[in-house]
């Protein structure tokens, strides 16, 4: 049985081997961006609205909503980079149920990418809100002895956050191949319906995760700095 896709490899192009991980990643973009394409294509201002319209902004209204929720602030700016590691981790967990296709998800290095974008928009984010030396000074609050910890923690919740999505999709796809080899006959579709329901709960929890962390950050460099401006930041 194999547990990642990065452990099939198709062919190697001199010393970069092409794994599973990386066609089924691009498999993933190339579905994004095709679908992208189809439904702006024909995007209408009034009605008729077409289907592929109405599910994209559908998707948009459920994205923006669980911004706001989570960040308590304008969902706009963080709108691009959730919604693309949702449907990224979504499409990825959902193709899942195509016989042969390998979730990227289920690949220690893809979490670990997408984590690792989630530990560098933390402080993009907080750039673009305070400016550069304002949120740098916030890592040397109250304290410059606390930098070591403050980067630390960020580190480690970086890990956390890649083992936790990679643990999850691979766990969730070892759960349902194991019924499906028990009982073939019997519960095939329940259990790739189970199969998508973990695809999408994978892919909201992770997004979520991310926006709390850069939430979380954001607001307490607010803090830190409406506390050293005397409440005039």
């Amino acid at each position: 049985m194999t547990i990642s896709p990065d452990e099939i490899v198709y062919f190697s192009v001199g010393p970069v081997a092409v794994s599973a991980t990386l066609v089924f990643t691009w498999v993933v973009m190339a579905v994004l961006v095709i679908a992208s394409i189809v439904v702006t294509k024909g995007l209408r201002a009034e009605p008729p609205l077409g289907r592929g319209q109405l599910v994209l902004e559908a998707l948009v209204a459920f994205v923006t909503s669980q911004i706001r929720e989570v960040t308590r602030q304008d969902p706009r700016p963080y709108l691009p980079f959730a919604a693309t590691l949702f449907l990224f981790i979504l499409v990825s967990n959902v193709l899942s149920v195509v016989p042969g296709f390998q979730a990227p998800t289920s690949s220690l290095m893809t979490t670990g990418a997408l984590a690792l974008a989630v530990f560098l928009a933390v402080p993009a984010f907080g750039i673009s809100r305070l400016g550069f030396g304002r949120y740098l000074r916030t890592y040397l609050e109250p304290t410059p002895l606390m930098l070591p910890f403050t980067v630390l923690g960020e580190v480690t919740r970086t890990i956390a956050l890649a083992i936790r999505l990679f643990g999850n999709v691979m766990s969730s796809g070892l759960i349902v191949t194991i019924l499906l080899a028990v009982a073939p006959l019997v519960f095939p579709a329940l259990m790739q319906a189970f199969g998508l329901f973990f695809g999408v709960l994978h892919a909201y929890i992770f997004t979520i995760l991310a926006l709390v962390y850069i939430a979380s950050g954001t607001a307490e460099a607010d803090k830190r700095v409406t506390e050293r401006n005397g409440g005039d930041a």
